[in-house]
């Protein structure tokens, strides 16, 4: 297969046959009255940990589905299936990752007008409305069984999950699923502070101390700058413009000391040190003669700019004035550590350009100077590389194919049938030039864009695409250019799935192809940054989630065992592969980041275990897995590595907030608020990691496990956020899982050490962490929020709902982030802004909705309680 949008247009075309009433020849228009719905039925199926769930098949057209003329597709969160206990008219089956299709049983008719009911059981509690299937699209075929029309679901409806069997993960689950009453008891331990009370600043300065007066920027203020500070200048005023409505004067050099011009802004660079740090470190000073930012580089200029921007008014972002009143303040600030990152997925769903930009601005207003862009997955491939083709051609769409085998890539993610279809976000990708362009875009805003290959598992999309490369130059009669980047064993015959639901997408690392593969795409990535004016430093090889049985029917690993005694088997060839692909990257002058697992060994046993062999080599482990390995990030700190800390249960923004089944996200770590961002002490991150998976308190799984030794706090060089996209479709749904986490994780990414980090009274340290999340709280609701639907923009950020009770005849109502207004209704209709606004218990009778708005107008999702 040469290309494969040709193949997709075929695929549209398909959805548009005449009508025809006769079996395996079905018009659209017919198809589309099928009927879909799909139910969970209870999570507490025996043996434990089990589901059941149900399809119900509505045929409202007007010719037969029998045995052989059709079959259903969809994607949903991948769970292995079991096989059913008793027949069913038709049965569920997993193909690959999270692709699914049903199956009819050999005696199976649903006339027009009839409807059928097909159960299957599944491993693993399904709790989201995000779990279930999508993506729904029928096959009809021919009476020879070629596939003659696909049709998507159009009819298709999530039954509400509400029940305690469907709300909870099993029997074991202990995380209560939040209501208003719930959250009502939760919201006590917060109180609203008052402006004065309030951060000015997040992330917050070392120091800051405030003075009596304002000075006043109008449009006129000039804003000197020393020389290599002109981007920030420039940033400056382009940022100012959203508040003033002009172009502030831009001069450069600084202004004369014995000058009488008027107050100004002047940004300049100097022997800056705070906390002993003098990385991006500034000082901020504004004062009766104008506004000073002083930075030990231009990179410490740039986050006192940043800080000034959030010293303005917040109704200065609401609409333009002619002025601007800033307090007279006195800031002194440096970042805690010097690596800050978002990890952002783009490849199991495609962001564009833009929403990546804007993703951009946001980290950089918040002090965050790393992106980790992942854009190689099993369900994509998404940056042009020059001289292989079909990584885009092939692994950058996803389409229905004719199985898991074909060299193309499958529908993931409710993507649908076709390529490219517009609403849709699995097919896509970054031309050279876009990549260019976010590079720059990234580094004028002080951003490192560090590019990642994850390598040698997760590869199903190069695997897919160099195999379509491979045919066409077999075709051509080009043998040996067909096997200079093929990246697989043809005849190996391993078993293996892995945590995603793949069967196919670990490389072979016994072939010199997979290594002319991977510095191939290193340098034409490396090229990319030199024509944008950079050196990329810094490459992240991936490494993580090989599963288990990978290799252990490849003749080409058993050949490479037999030479190579020193590996005792299958499972140490993940090792292998890094020990050889190391010192290409060296040879590269490159620093290689990676997944935890690429400095770890994995036992017989299944344990993992530090590997001191690439100690000292500038192999960065990234270390996420604190739940079921939760000393881990010590270990390796203590063995001598530096490691970047991006602990599940404190950074993953792809977590859900909490388990309301309509709440979006994943869940396998845990929930995560922004409370769990915020709340992280990196030096003793048992202090910090407070439940397990399913909400058990965290305490015996301390016991034996590793602190971090004094010594070893040198070794940990950042922390890390992360966002997979698997339940993310488009910018929005992006903007809602980063924020307001983001404003948390910036906390404790830059913030000096809290002092409650070094309690090791349970208690003493938990009222001090309640009082300082409080502080927190009440600042993003009153100060952040409402700003961040203005900034670079605006953002979909997401607002907590309202808790309630009714006691005694008296609603009562709270929220989370205190200094949210709460508006409600009796007639059973939303709250708007106009509804009624809640301020102090007030009588009702029967139900009442609720919504939280903040002060730039938007809400939250409501929030229902009814009179007892």
């Amino acid at each position: 297969m040469k290309k494969l949008l040709p193949l997709s247009l075929v695929l549209f075309g398909m959805l548009l046959f005449a009508s025809c009433n006769k079996s395996g020849n079905v018009s659209k228009e017919q198809a589309e009255k099928i009927a879909v719905s799909w139910k969970l039925v209870s999570n507490f199926i025996e043996p434990q940990g089990r589901f059941e769930a149900q399809f119900t098949i509505k045929n409202g057209s007007d010719f037969t589905l029998d045995a052989s003329n059709w079959k259903l597709f969809w994607n949903m969160s991948p769970r292995p299936i079991q096989s059913n206990k008793t027949p069913e008219p038709a049965t569920v089956e997993h193909i690959n990752g999270d692709w699914y299709q049903m199956i009819a049983a050999k005696d199976f008719k649903l006339a027009p007008g009839d409807s059928v009911v097909i159960k299957y059981t599944g491993t693993e509690g399904v709790v989201k409305e995000t779990d279930a299937p999508l993506g729904l699209y029928f096959v009809f075929y021919d009476n020879e069984g070629k596939e003659k029309e696909i049709v998507e679901v159009v009819d298709y409806t999530i039954e509400p999950f509400t029940t305690k069997e469907q709300i909870l993960r099993g029997k074991m689950d202990l995380k209560e699923v939040p209501t208003a009453e719930t959250r009502y008891k939760a919201n006590t331990a917060f109180t609203k502070l008052g402006e004065e009370q309030l951060l000015k600043i997040i992330p917050s300065p070392v120091k800051l101390v405030p003075g009596a007066g304002t000075f006043t920027l109008t449009g006129k203020t000039n804003v000197f700058y020393q020389e290599g500070l002109e981007n920030e200048a420039k940033y400056l005023i382009s940022k100012l413009k959203t508040l003033t409505g002009t172009d502030l004067p831009m001069r450069a050099g600084l202004p004369n000391k014995d000058s009488s011009e008027e107050a100004a802004i002047v940004l300049k660079t100097g022997k800056v040190a705070v906390n002993g740090v003098s990385s991006e470190a500034y000082n901020l000073n504004i004062g009766q003669t104008g506004i000073t930012i002083e930075g030990s580089d231009a990179a410490g200029v740039f986050y006192g700019v940043q800080s000034l921007l959030q010293l303005a008014p917040t109704d200065a972002y609401q609409k333009s004035v002619a002025s601007v009143g800033f307090g007279f303040v006195q800031v002194q600030d440096a970042p805690r550590f010097q690596f800050r990152s978002l990890h952002l997925d783009v490849a199991r769903n495609f962001q564009t350009k833009e929403s990546v930009k804007h993703i951009i601005d946001l980290l950089s207003s918040y002090k965050v100077n790393h992106l980790l862009l992942y854009t190689t997955e099993d369900e994509g491939w998404r940056i042009e590389i020059d001289g292989l083709p079909e990584l885009t051609q092939v692994g950058a769409q996803r389409q229905h194919t004719s199985g898991m085998n074909a060299n193309a890539l499958h529908p993931g993610y409710g993507s649908g049938p076709v390529a490219n279809e517009k609403g849709k976000h699995g097919s896509g990708y970054y031309t050279k030039a876009d990549f260019i362009e976010i590079l720059k875009y990234a580094h004028e805003r002080h951003i490192k864009i560090i590019p990642e290959l994850n390598f040698p598992g997760h590869a199903l999309a190069a695997i897919k695409s160099m195999e379509a490369r491979y045919e066409r130059l077999m075709k051509e009669g080009k043998e040996k250019e067909a096997n200079e980047y093929r990246l697989i064993d043809p005849d190996d015959k391993s078993v293996y799935i892995s945590a995603q639901g793949y069967k196919n997408n670990v490389v072979s690392p016994a072939r010199e192809s997979t290594y002319n593969f991977f510095v191939k795409v290193v340098d034409e990535i490396a090229k990319l940054y030199e024509q944008a004016g950079l050196k990329m430093d810094t490459f992240h090889t991936g490494g993580d989630e090989v599963a288990d049985g990978v290799w252990t029917k490849s003749p080409m690993a058993a050949k490479l065992l037999q030479e190579h005694p020193e590996v005792k088997g299958p499972r140490y060839l993940q090792t292998y592969f890094f020990r050889k692909l190391l010192p290409m990257l060296e040879k590269r002058n490159l620093k290689v980041h990676g997944w935890e697992e690429v400095a770890l060994n994995k036992t017989e046993t299944g344990a993992y275990l530090a590997n001191p062999e690439f100690v000292g080599r500038q192999v960065y482990p990234y270390v996420w897995n604190n739940v079921y390995d939760v000393d881990l990030g010590n270990r390796l700190a203590n063995a001598g590595y530096p490691v970047v800390l991006c602990n599940v249960t404190n950074f993953y923004f792809d977590m859900s907030y909490n388990n309301d089944p309509k709440e979006p996200g994943l869940y396998w770590g845990g929930f995560v608020d922004t409370r769990d961002n915020w709340a992280f002490a990196p030096f003793n991150m048992f202090r910090t990691t407070e439940e397990t998976a399913m909400g058990k308190p965290m305490k015996e799984e301390f016991v034996g496990k590793q602190l971090m030794k004094p010594e070893a706090r040198k070794n940990v060089y950042g922390i890390e956020a992360q966002l997979w996209s698997e339940t993310i479709k488009g910018r929005d749904m992006m903007e809602y899982s980063i924020l307001p986490k983001l404003l948390g994780f910036s906390e404790s990414a830059w913030a000096a050490e809290r002092k409650w980090e070094n309690v090791a009274d349970d208690a003493a340290r938990k009222a001090m962490m309640a009082e300082g999340w409080n502080i927190f709280a009440n600042s993003i609701a009153q100060k952040h929020l409402p700003r961040l639907k203005y900034i670079n923009g605006g953002y979909n950020y997401r607002l907590p709902q309202p808790g309630a009770i009714i006691e005694n005849g008296m609603l009562k109502a709270n929220v989370e982030l205190p200094g949210l207004a709460i508006r409600y209704t009796t007639d059973g209709s939303e709250p708007t802004e106009t509804s009624q606004l809640y301020e102090n218990p007030v009588k009702v009778s029967g139900t009442v909705t609720l919504k939280s708005f903040d002060l730039a107008g938007r809400s939250s999702r409501s929030s229902v309680v009814t009179a007892r």
